[in-house]
């Protein structure tokens, strides 16, 4: 029966696909699609993800950009890289302002006294030593905070709530992610001393999600921190008494200076066009919370054993496979921009590249935006992962993954395996990021795509710049 619906699915596929590159000369014959289908499936049947992941996450742990821990972690790169076979394996190292937690505890002091679940904002400056206390002015939004006068919150501690629901591409997180973003520059601009925000995430445990949050030049600085949900929806029934909400929060982080990260290559040296790169990768670095199992230990891992599936089979493809383990993506894709810098005058040799960065589950759906004749080993790659689950999506998608964004908006082909985030933003950010949330199972159908992605792309000889 299996067997039957997958022969149905393929055959449903080939009947919306265009023939419009049916003759096109992607330079991949029977043998090379053959031998796409072999490493898929040897890696449906198991691969190295979970063993990498459990590697990383084990012996380095949390890996905050710009401290000693990424610093172990690029150290345990470079020595996994080696150890799985890939040439020349380095970093590029570049140097960027490092932010650490420090201390942090809150508390509601009136009308219901009780302790309150926090964690500080990314780049959040600290309270006073003492912490910072203040009736709490409730908005169900930051639009809705938006719309407070000028000046209203004076002496005040702005709360803003944000309801995201789950879903399965996690699309509202750009909506709701605005409130940590922004939520400090508009409660400052309205004359608040600091700002708690409902955690922008999905999960109903009292862990608070942490994340990269920004100020203005000429707009005060003022604390910001993330309360649990579940504390959330305690401040706000607690509103609905109408009587007023008193807390007092403490949080000690700060900027530790210039400190060095840096994005760790690994690479199978193409054996016709060493000088052409297709790009696979995950970033290394991870918040300080969990493990960083989900988020992005799962990414490195996918990316490095479906290049070491390739290596397994004796496979040298034309183009060079380039593995890369971003730094400091948390903190504003800073590896990819350091990249794009370093790379700025050899980008259109970088032929098409992809990431893993949206947790462990399986992928379900294949967007691309390439030339024409690219196309048409985008159809042949979707055609060979749709019996895995993998439908194709929009063709005319931008979108390679977070730390490839510098490279897409400079010109560079992009295609992106979507994964299953129904309970991605359970974990995201959050205490709750550790290795157990991970199926082998899944990561391998992950390791699965990659692995036809890179032996494909990188075997073509198609242009699949627009």
């Amino acid at each position: 029966m299996r067997r039957l619906l997958l022969s149905l699915s393929l055959l449903a596929f080939a009947g919306v696909q265009s023939p419009t590159y049916a003759d096109v000369d992607t330079g991949l014959n029977a043998d090379s699609i053959e031998q796409a289908r072999l490493l898929r499936d040897s890696a449906m049947a198991g691969s190295e993800a979970y063993d990498i992941v459990e590697s990383l996450t084990t012996e380095v742990g949390p890996r905050l950009a710009g401290t000693e821990a990424e610093a172990r972690a690029r150290d345990w790169a470079v020595e996994k890289m080696k150890s799985l076979g890939f040439e020349n394996v380095r970093v590029e190292p570049f140097e960027m302002e490092t932010w650490v937690r420090g201390e942090e505890h809150a508390e509601l002091l009136a009308p219901f006294p009780q302790p309150l679940s926090i964690t500080a904002l990314g780049g959040s400056v600290a309270t006073a030593a003492d912490g910072l206390e203040g009736e709490l002015a409730i908005f169900e939004s930051l639009d809705a905070l938006r719309e407070a006068p000028e000046g209203s919150l004076k002496g005040k501690i702005a709360y803003i709530g944000n309801a995201m629901q789950q879903t399965q591409t996690g699309a509202s997180y750009g909506y709701y992610g605005a409130a940590r973003r922004e939520g400090a520059v508009v409660a400052a601009q309205k004359g608040a001393s600091g700002l708690l925000i409902r955690s922008i995430g999905t999960d109903s445990h009292r862990f608070p999600h942490t994340g990269k949050m920004t100020y203005k030049e000429g707009v005060a600085k003022i604390p910001a921190a993330a309360l649990s949900n579940p504390d959330a929806d305690q401040i706000e029934r607690i509103a609905q008494y109408g009587k007023t909400l008193r807390v007092r929060f403490t949080q000690t982080p700060k900027i530790v200076g210039t400190t060095q990260s840096g994005n760790v290559i690994g690479e199978i040296v193409g054996r016709e066009r060493p000088d052409e790169v297709v790009i696979i990768g995950g970033h290394l670095d991870s918040w300080d919370l969990g493990t960083g199992a989900v988020d992005d230990g799962a990414g490195v891992a996918i990316a490095a054993a479906a290049a070491k599936k390739l290596l397994d089979a004796g496979l040298r493809p034309r183009r060079t496979v380039r593995v890369i383990f971003w730094g400091a993506e948390e903190v504003g894709l800073l590896g990819g921009f350091a990249y794009l810098e370093r790379h700025r005058a050899d980008l259109e040799k970088h032929v098409l590249g992809t990431e893993s960065d949206f947790g462990a589950g399986r992928a379900w759906q294949l967007n691309a935006q390439v030339s024409e004749p690219g196309q048409a080993v985008v159809d042949s790659i979707a055609r060979l992962v749709a019996p895995i689950g993998i439908s194709p999506g929009n063709m005319d998608s931008p979108g390679a993954g977070p730390d490839l964004i510098p490279m897409v908006q400079a010109g560079m082909p992009s295609l992106r395996f979507t994964q299953n985030g129904m309970d991605y933003f359970d974990l995201h950010h959050t205490h709750d990021d550790t290795l157990d949330k991970i199926e082998a199972e899944a990561l391998d159908q992950n390791v699965a795509a990659f692995a036809v992605f890179a032996w494909l792309v990188a075997e073509s000889t198609v242009n699949f710049w627009r």
